[in-house]
């Protein structure tokens, strides 16, 4: 049984919009983070948006700022990232993440190798196209 199950993701013209979600184990939800990255062949993983589990923390990446908008749903254990106007570079598969550090820290640790920080889901693709 996956932890983080994503669902949402595929093809959407320039422009439109995308709903993903995240459906998190009871184990992973009180991670004290919780949020969204996504990576492109070839390139490293970059956070989207981040979520603090103990206060109203938020932080959307800079492409991400304006467009995207990462809400949970506590009742269903979900994390969801509404995405509008759409890019072709938005294009990326889309990971949902449990993260058992602080959410203002989640830059720095992203690309450090330490385990036991980030639990991630299978991923979800997004395609869009111009």
């Amino acid at each position: 049984q996956q932890e983080l199950a994503e669902s949402g993701g595929g093809s959407v013209q320039a422009g439109g919009s995308l709903s993903l979600s995240c459906v998190v184990s009871e184990h992973l939800y009180s991670a004290r983070c919780m949020g969204w990255f996504r990576q492109v062949p070839g390139k490293k993983r970059e956070e989207v948006a981040v979520s603090s589990s103990v206060d109203a923390y938020t932080h959307y990446s800079e492409s991400a700022e304006g467009r995207f908008t990462i809400s949970r749903d506590n009742a269903e254990r979900m994390l969801i990232l509404q995405m509008k106007d759409l890019k072709a570079e938005d294009t990326a598969i889309y990971y949902c993440a449990a993260v058992m550090a602080d959410c203002r820290s989640t830059l720095q640790l992203l690309h450090i190798p330490t385990g036991g920080i980030f639990y991630w889901g299978q991923g979800t693709q997004v395609t869009v196209s111009s």
